[in-house]
């Protein structure tokens, strides 16, 4: 068994997750992370190590012409080769606003749907220590606050955001899921210990040529640039910065499940300014970010400016100001509360 393969069943193991029974989807984009990913969940499951019904997922944005139906028809191939089934869908990606996160927002509403009509329990992403770290410095830079330099997590549910937040998401125009409905897991299951070179060296030692994404050398994206430019700048500080940066990532995230154990403030539909006002400062922040997440559904897009803007909305003495937030939506002082509304 390959080492690459060892650690995913040791990962898989670690994160106590059914070995049979159950329906998979696997992400899969061309690239070397996912592709690595699905080559390592069909050997397990050729070896019996896991018994699940694997489907192989592929959402084709169409922003690159011939190159996004070369990266199709490679998923194609491999799929057949490997003997896993497939899901593919073309869509249109909005190009307006952030065309990043348009695109991914539509690639998660697919992988979404693809898992409900499967009945699948989890969806697999290939996210490495890499795209860990890139996101810490993209939300660092962004302005984020602690939930946002957590970066992302291992497990979580999926569905419950990527519906809810109408294409500005911490994850995603679609109906909400049924109180009733439990929605499928996502998992990135080589998060915390692949690097994005052990993908490439796997699939070299499974003679895969993986694709190419031209977009991700393309300088005008903010994730290119610091992958490109940013991060070998502070590998020149620091040799092992992914693994450092991704490090960073995991102690906010247990901050912020201490400080989500730990606030006993009950969240309402209206914030009562006298109930507080007097809050330290730290508190009043995690307040109004949960406060703004229970409306929103999200957080993303959230910076400290904004949670800044609402803060100075509570402690100040005049009313009738609101707060205008990103997405359309803006928070209105008024009769000693706070209201959320939508433009």
């Amino acid at each position: 068994m390959h080492s690459f393969v060892r650690n995913l069943i040791t990962e898989w193991r670690r994160l106590d997750l059914p070995f049979e029974d159950g329906t998979i989807v696997v992400a899969v984009s061309g690239g070397a992370d996912s592709v690595s990913l699905l080559l390592a969940i069909h050997d397990l499951t050729q070896r019996k190590k896991l018994g699940h019904r694997i489907v192989a997922a592929h959402f084709d944005h169409g922003l690159r012409s011939a190159e996004s139906d070369a990266d199709a028809e490679f998923v194609r191939d491999l799929t057949t080769n490997l003997g896993v089934e497939l899901s593919i869908k073309r869509g249109k990606v909005s190009m307006k606003g952030n065309l990043e996160q348009n695109a991914r927002d539509e690639r998660y509403v697919f992988l979404t749907e693809t898992a409900k009509n499967l009945d699948a329990f989890a969806v697999l992403t290939g996210h490495t220590i890499n795209d860990q770290a890139e996101t810490f410095l993209l939300n660092l830079i962004r302005g984020s606050g602690v939930a946002g330099l957590a970066g992302m997590r291992t497990v979580r549910p999926l569905g419950v955001e990527e519906w809810r937040s109408g294409g500005v998401g911490e994850s995603e125009d679609a109906p909400l899921l049924p109180p009733s409905s439990t929605p499928p897991l996502l998992i990135r299951p080589l998060l915390t210990w692949a690097k994005r070179a052990d993908t490439e060296a796997f699939c070299h030692a499974m003679n895969i040529v993986y694709r190419r994404d031209s977009m991700n050398d393309d300088t005008l994206y903010k994730r290119v640039q610091i992958r490109k430019v940013l991060l070998p700048m502070l590998a020149d500080m620091n040799p092992n910065i992914i693994e450092t940066l991704a490090n960073t990532a995991a102690l906010m995230q247990a901050s912020v499940e201490n400080s989500k154990n730990s606030n006993q403030i009950e969240i309402s539909d209206e914030l009562i300014l006298s109930e507080v006002k007097d809050l330290p400062v730290s508190e009043l922040n995690l307040l109004i970010r949960a406060w703004l997440k229970r409306h929103r559904g999200t957080t993303r897009a959230l910076q400290l400016k904004h949670i800044d803007a609402v803060s100075r909305l509570i402690l100040s003495t005049k009313s009738g100001r609101a707060a205008e937030l990103p997405g359309g939506g803006r928070v209105v002082k008024s009769a000693g509360k706070l209201v959320y509304e939508e433009n």
